[in-house]
């Protein structure tokens, strides 16, 4: 069994009652929900929610939410890893599981075509996970820090005379997705380690949404996305 993993807590502070906000004319964590049911990748597609209301958003969007999360894996710190384990683990008092992928209720702009490269690149080798990335917009080693005066230094001096062109790409993770194995996740393997491999996506599609300007950023970008693909 294949399962997709939406968590989804109820008390985000930065924008209230995010994961259920309406974003684009459907509720936030639709999005994501849809994707997943486009991929045809899942055999279940679970939210983990302490929130009732949130619950019954995902159920009328086409997502399972058959548990309420529990209080000591749903506060401001409990990392993404127990919360994904703690479904899987769910999940197997009714069947195996093989391939569980935790993806972010505020991924919007995720599609199924990302899900199916990602199963496909967890496939690939002895993998724990595979998961969204993509690029820096500018060489981080040619970053600054400002001390308290507001005067600058590099970060690494020894790239002050280096061209960018000269300079290896570097990437960060994309927070869209996360597909690993039953036994990682249950394991509580790390995801950011050595037998994790990278999906790359494009940078336009990518944006994290913490704050009332990334949600604004984020809408601009799924409209210009969603007007490319009707003029083509």
């Amino acid at each position: 069994m294949n399962i997709a993993v939406i968590p989804a807590r109820g008390g985000s502070k930065r924008i209230p009652r995010k994961n259920i906000r309406d974003f684009c004319g459907k509720p936030l964590i639709a999005w994501p929900i849809a994707a997943a049911r486009e991929s045809g990748c899942f055999d279940r597609i679970v939210v983990s929610t302490d929130d009732e209301e949130i619950m019954a958003v995902a159920r009328a969007h086409g997502a399972e939410a058959p548990f309420r999360r529990p209080f000591d894996l749903s506060d401001d710190f409990t990392p993404t890893v127990p919360v994904i384990a703690h479904a899987v683990a769910w999940a197997q008092r009714t069947g195996p599981v093989e391939r569980a992928c935790c993806i972010y209720a505020t991924a919007p702009l995720l599609r199924g075509d990302d899900l199916i490269r990602g199963r496909a690149m967890l496939d690939q080798g002895d993998r724990d996970y595979a998961f969204s990335v993509t690029t820096f917009p500018f060489p981080i080693q040619r970053a600054l820090r400002l001390d308290d005066r507001g005067h600058v230094a590099m970060i690494d001096p020894t790239q002050r005379e280096t061209r960018s062109q000269d300079l290896d790409e570097t990437y960060h993770d994309a927070g869209q997705f996360y597909w690993g194995r039953a036994e990682a996740w249950l394991a509580h393997r790390p995801i950011l380690a050595a037998r994790s491999a990278a999906v790359v996506l494009p940078r336009k599609r990518v944006q994290d949404i913490d704050t009332p300007e990334d949600w604004e950023r984020a809408e601009l970008l799924f409209r210009m996305l969603g007007d490319a693909t009707s003029a083509t």
